[in-house]
C-alpha cells in the first residue's frame, strides 16, 4: 500500500518507518528542510530504540522516502496520515490546530484522487468535521474519507509499541475507509484489537486515555506523600495495588510528576473541552494543578538538603521527561531546575540522551557533564530526576568518593537506601 505521512516527529517518523518495515511504500513529509536532508541520509532526528537501524535498512530497501513538499509526497497515496503537532494554545491552553489545518488545506489543494485521510495527531472532538469542511472549501469535488486514527505510542518505546499495539482505533462510518485501514493492519499480530468506532468516539478515546493515566500518576504521588507520613513503603503499596487486575501495575511509580509532549497538553486540552461544554472535569483539573505543584515540591526537597551549606553545588542526573527518550518538552527535570535556579543555585547536569535538547532550553544557565561521575564531582547533593536504567548501575562507592557532601534526593527511587546509607549518604527517596 502507498502511504504518505505528514509530520516526522515522535509519532510520524516511527509510524512511517514501521509501515515501511511491514513492506508498504511510505513517503514522509516535513516542512523542515534540514530535517528532511538528515532523514534522507539515514540519520534519525530523534532518539527511539531501534529506530536508526530500521530507518537505514528501509531507505536501502527503497521502501521509505522523505520530502518537504506535500504535493510531491501525496502523489498516488492510498492513505494520508496527518501526524503534525497540536501544542497548547499560549492563552487558552486548548489544542492549537493551526498546523493541522494548514497541512490539510495544502494537501486538499494538491490531492487529485480518492484517499483515506487519517488524523493521527491528538485533536479535540469534532476535528474530523472541521477537516472535512476545509477539504470541501479548498477542493469541492475531491472524493476522500476523513477518519480519526489516534496514536498510542509511548516515547522511548514507540517502535515496539507500533509493532505490538494494545489496540488500533479507527473512527469512521465509511465502510470503504474501514476496509482499507483494516487491510493496512493485516500484517500486525493476530492478538491486535482493531476497534471500529465513531469518529468522535475515536477522538475522545485518546484524550480520555491520557487523562486517566495522568490521574493515576497523580494518585500514586499522593499515596507516596502519605506513605512518608505514616511509615509505609510506596514500593510495597504499589505492588499490592498493581496485582489487582482491576487496577494494573503500570503508572504506579511515584516521582516528580508527569511531563512530556502528551500528558500536560492533553489534560489541559481536555479540561478546556469540559469547560466549553459545561461539564465539570474536577479530577482532571485537580490533577493539572497538583502536578504543577509537585515539581515545586521536589525542588524544595533538594533545596532543604543544602540550605545550611554555603555555595552549595547540585548534581542533576536526568533531563529528559522520562527514561528512553531525548525529549525535554514539559520535563519535570526542566521545571525543577528552573525553580532551583530561581534560588540562585549552582547546577551541573548529565543525561545519557537529552543533553543537546536540554541545552536548547537551558542554554548556559547550568553546566553540563559528559557522564554521571563528572556531574557529581564536588557536589553537595545529587538529585535523580529521570529514571534511566544507566543510573541504576552507577558505582555508589565511586560517587561517594567524588562528592563534597554526601546527600541524595532520589526522585525516581532508583538507588538502594540501605546501600547508600552504609556509604555515609543521607538518602531521601519518594514514599519511603
Amino acid at each position: 500500500m502507498k502511504i504518505s505521512i505528514i509530520g516526522t516527529g515522535y509519532v510520524g517518523l516511527p509510524t512511517g518507518v514501521g509501515f515501511a518495515e511491514l513492506g508498504h511504500q511510505v513517503v514522509c513529509i516535513d516542512k523542515d528542510i534540514k530535517k528532511v536532508a538528515a532523514l534522507r541520509a539515514g540519520r534519525s532526528t530523534l532518539f527511539e530504540k531501534d529506530l536508526d537501524k530500521l530507518l537505514s535498512q528501509n531507505i536501502q530497501a527503497g521502501r521509505i522516502h522523505f520530502t518537504d513538499s506535500i504535493c510531491e509526497g501525496i502523489k498516488e497515496a492510498e492513505v494520508i496520515i496527518i501526524a503534525v503537532g497540536t501544542p497548547p494554545h499560549p492563552v487558552t491552553k486548548e489544542a492549537d490546530m493551526k498546523y493541522i489545518y494548514a497541512a490539510v488545506s495544502e494537501m486538499a489543494n494538491c490531492l487529485d484522487h480518492y484517499a483515506v485521510v487519517a488524523v493521527k495527531s491528538t485533536v479535540p472532538v469534532g476535528t474530523g468535521e472541521n477537516v472535512e469542511g476545509i477539504i470541501k472549501d479548498v477542493n469541492p469535488t475531491l472524493d476522500c474519507d476523513v477518519v480519526s486514527m489516534p496514536e498510542f505510542l509511548r516515547e522511548g518505546f514507540a517502535v515496539s509499541d507500533f509493532f505490538n499495539p494494545d489496540r488500533v482505533v479507527i473512527g469512521t462510518d465509511s465502510e470503504r475507509a474501514r476496509a482499507i485501514l483494516s487491510d493496512l493492519y493485516k500484517g500486525f499480530p493476530e492478538k491486535t484489537k482493531i476497534l471500529l468506532v465513531k469518529r468522535r468516539s475515536a477522538e475522545m478515546i485518546k484524550y480520555a486515555s491520557n487523562a486517566f493515566l495522568a490521574m493515576k500518576i497523580h494518585y500514586i504521588n499522593e499515596m507516596a506523600n502519605l506513605c512518608e507520613k505514616v511509615g509505609a513503603d510506596i514500593g510495597e503499596l504499589a505492588v499490592g495495588m498493581g496485582t489487582d487486575t482491576r487496577i494494573g501495575n503500570k503508572f504506579l511509580n511515584p516521582g516528580p510528576g508527569y511531563g512530556g509532549s502528551c500528558f500536560p497538553k492533553d489534560t489541559l486540552a481536555m479540561a478546556y473541552m469540559g469547560r466549553m461544554n459545561g461539564v465539570e472535569l474536577s479530577l482532571i483539573e485537580n490533577t493539572i494543578q497538583k502536578n504543577d505543584e509537585r515539581k515545586i515540591e521536589m525542588a524544595k526537597r533538594i533545596l532543604k538538603v543544602i540550605q545550611e551549606i554555603p555555595n552549595a553545588k547540585i548534581a542533576v542526573l536526568g533531563l529528559a521527561f522520562k527514561g528512553g527518550t531525548d525529549d525535554c518538552r514539559e520535563s519535570p527535570a526542566m521545571e525543577i531546575i528552573a525553580e532551583l535556579l530561581r534560588n540562585k543555585t549552582t547546577i551541573t547536569a548529565y543525561d545519557p540522551k537529552a543533553l543537546e535538547n536540554a541545552k536548547i532550553l537551558l542554554e548556559n544557565k547550568i553546566s553540563y557533564a559528559d557522564d554521571a561521575y563528572e556531574a557529581v564531582k564536588d557536589a553537595d547533593v545529587v538529585a535523580i530526576l529521570t529514571e534511566w536504567d544507566d543510573f541504576k548501575s552507577l558505582d555508589l562507592t565511586r560517587i561517594a568518593s567524588l562528592m563534597r557532601t554526601k546527600n541524595i534526593v532520589d526522585c525516581r527511587n532508583l538507588w538502594d537506601k540501605k546501600q547508600a546509607e552504609s556509604l555515609g549518604f543521607t538518602y531521601q527517596g519518594i514514599g519511603k
